[in-house]
């Protein structure tokens, strides 16, 4: 097989951009060149020779020789902007924004099909991680039943330095900062912003189902306290910030929330900035994906893997979503058991099926019992800061 070789115009150099630059420095096997990167700041000090920069992104939108846009910035409507500029300029695509895909999948897909172009993007969901690429290329959409697990490193990270290290939320915040595992606004990662747009892309990939970020209920750890901790450790438990999908039928449940997992499961593990992935299928039953899922060489990593398979012209064939069943809905009619702490009163009870334990104290109550997600998701007390929940795995 021939393998092309490529020139790159490439927009952003943060973090996953100086993380592509080194590991396509090390791989020698991948035939690809960097032409030209457009930044937002020039002046500001970089890596690398300055002749590579520029701030005009037509010089790398309407440069014939570059075949290859590689968009690595924060903006989401910048990057879907670049993104369909490069497509209509009949250029390939390679992107890491979680955002920008899960908000513009369907216009994104029109454009592919329109000028025929391949876009790529599998670092915008486990960095190091080949999820997308197993999904379009192994699982079958009638024999998958679950894709569920730990989709940010950044909340890994925070969570495992919490409880293995009895540290506090804003300490561990401020590591993860200073490492670049998380923003200086940390709020995509910490509210489970950031893995919902991840579980977006995995429900497209998984079964064929597109659905708008705003549909799927998510929850973050910034509420977690000593308290919660403490309840974690006595019963042997410990938490990750939890992204997961079931399919059941016609019928496919998606949210993303803090979890308790037992000591024996295989994800209570995966710690630190690491990601782990567990599928479920009809006949191969339980798999499990571990690697990195922050930091600038995994994620730059996973965009040099979508660049060398755009070598050998490699693209998605969307097959599930080409052959969906056109029953297949998102629901959220499903009743999980539930973890709630609270300070002094609590005035949801009646949105609860029943209610399991209860318990109060001076310096904390709470109780565990069974909801429908609709109920949880559209209640008035969960947006109080002073309560917590944490699902049952």
């Amino acid at each position: 097989m021939i393998r092309n070789k490529l020139k790159l115009g490439i927009f952003g150099f943060g973090c996953v951009g100086t993380g592509l630059y080194k590991v396509l420095e090390e791989a020698e096997s991948v035939d690809a060149n960097i032409k030209k990167i457009c930044i937002k700041h020039p002046d500001k000090p970089r890596s690398i020779d300055k002749k590579y920069f520029t701030t005009d992104k037509y010089e790398l939108l309407s440069d014939p020789e570059i075949e290859v846009i590689v968009e690595l910035i924060d903006d989401a409507d910048a990057a879907f902007d670049i993104v369909s500029e490069a497509m209509k300029n009949g250029k390939a695509v390679v992107s890491a924004n979680k955002k920008m895909i899960a908000e513009h999948l369907p216009e994104l897909l029109k454009l592919e099909k329109e000028y025929q172009v391949p876009l790529l993007y599998e670092a915008s969901v486990c960095a190091s991680i080949p999820i997308i690429r197993n999904l379009e290329e192994y699982y079958d959409n009638d024999l998958l039943t679950s894709v569920s697990g730990i989709f940010n490193g950044s909340t890994n990270f925070i969570l495992t330095k919490m409880i293995h290290e009895k540290l506090s939320y804003p300490v561990v915040l401020k590591e993860a900062q200073d490492k670049g595992f998380a923003e200086s606004d940390p709020t995509l990662d910490v509210e489970g912003i950031d893995p919902k747009y991840k579980l977006c892309i995995i429900l497209f990939h998984a079964f064929g189902l597109i659905t708008k970020p705003e549909s799927i209920f998510n929850f973050g750890i910034s509420r977690i306290s000593d308290f919660d901790l403490e309840f974690a450790r006595q019963r042997n438990l410990t938490i990750k910030l939890i992204a997961r999908c079931n399919k059941n039928n016609n019928e496919i449940t998606g949210f993303c929330a803090p979890t308790f997992i037992e000591k024996e499961n295989t994800l209570a593990h995966v710690n630190y900035e690491y990601n782990g992935v567990v599928l479920e299928s009809a006949f191969s039953e339980k798999q499990l994906m571990i690697g990195k899922g922050a930091g600038d060489k995994p994620t730059g990593s996973a965009v040099l893997s979508d660049i060398s398979a755009l070598t050998y012209d490699y693209r998605y064939e969307n097959k599930k979503y080409i052959h969906l069943n056109k029953q297949l809905q998102l629901v959220d009619t499903k009743i999980y058991k539930v973890y709630v702490r609270y300070h002094d009163q609590f005035s949801g009870f009646d949105d609860f099926e029943s209610i399991e334990e209860q318990y109060s104290s001076l310096s904390g109550n709470y109780f565990i019992g069974f909801i429908c997600l609709h109920k949880l998701a559209h209640s008035s007390w969960i947006k109080d800061p002073n309560i917590n929940v944490i699902f049952f795995s």
